[in-house]
């Protein structure tokens, strides 16, 4: 359920989750303005982008609980730790992220809406047992070659200080501007001889510890009603899945960029890269058959 209150010195809408946001009934209602006849009813039809000025939403501290974090861990690789994974603090905004795209203010359905960048800032470790504020907010549209680009910004509190933040990339395709910047580019980072055998179940145990149970990335059948020959494992996993293999070398204050490239078919087998810079490292996410590029990226101390 979502409460309206206001936003100072802003026009757009600001809304609180309140009780247990996310789940298979918000998914619902993000799919509902992809369906036809459906789409075109009072509350679910979307705009298009005519007029939208920005949504945010926020939820009130959430307790990180040490055994849910063990579970993200385990799927996604990482070492066990005191501290939380570096892409973890994502599992607390997807709610809010999901809020916004099923939310009827907003001019597109989170069904085709494509997660194409992603960038995470850590600027302190969070641990299990810390109370953290998560609110997510996001503006109009802006242009890309091929269609528009929504990016969401979510900012992660402990005790009022920032500890975390991110800008999450969406693109709606349609018709682009040839002139507009068509995203970021990293230094090449070729795979050294290291492969990730990833299986059929990979999506829907992703989907059991992060809440996105976005059907692609579950059932051949349902991948294949949404036009991929079958499920694809989600784009935040295999960045999840990169930053574990170089989770050990990232000092606490860091950044990470990535661009999402070709879906990840599953099950399938993947080619890791990684290579030192100055500033940190580039890594990549490849099929080790065609080298075609699932995932580019780079690590920045900071």
């Amino acid at each position: 359920m979502a409460a309206a209150h206001g936003s100072p010195g802003s026009n757009a809408p600001s809304k609180t989750l309140d009780g247990q946001p996310g789940g298979v009934t918000t998914l619902l209602r993000a799919a509902l303005p992809s369906i036809p006849v459906v789409n075109q009813l009072p509350g679910v039809r979307k705009s298009g982008g005519k007029d939208f000025g920005g949504l945010s939403f926020s939820r009130p501290p959430v307790t990180v609980d040490r055994a849910h974090v063990e579970r993200y861990a385990e799927v996604c690789g990482f070492p066990a730790k005191d501290t939380v994974p570096f892409t973890y603090p994502h599992m607390l905004a997807f709610p809010l992220h999901m809020a916004i795209m099923s939310d009827p203010a907003f001019p597109a359905p989170a069904i085709g809406t494509v997660h194409v960048e992603n960038t995470i800032t850590r600027h302190h470790e969070v641990r299990p047992g810390d109370a953290v504020a998560v609110s997510t907010s996001v503006g109009a549209a802006r242009t890309h070659p091929k269609g528009r680009v929504f990016d969401f910004v979510t900012e992660a509190r402990v005790d009022g200080e920032l500890v975390w933040e991110s800008t999450s990339s969406y693109l709606r395709r349609g018709k682009g501007d040839d002139a507009a910047p068509a995203g970021a580019t990293f230094p090449d980072a070729p795979a050294g001889g290291i492969t990730w055998r990833l299986p059929g179940d990979l999506g829907r145990r992703y989907a059991a510890v992060s809440g996105d149970h976005n059907p692609i990335h579950l059932y051949p059948l349902t991948a294949k009603a949404l036009g991929f020959p079958r499920q694809i494992a989600h784009g935040m996993w295999t960045l999840a899945r990169c930053v574990a293999a170089l989770e050990n070398r990232l000092p606490e204050h860091s950044r990470v960029d990535v661009a999402f490239k070709k879906p990840v078919v599953l099950p399938t087998t993947v080619a890791f890269g990684s290579k030192p810079l100055d500033d940190g490292y580039a890594f990549s996410l490849t099929n080790p058959r065609s080298g075609a590029p699932h995932l580019a990226g780079r690590t920045t101390d900071l």
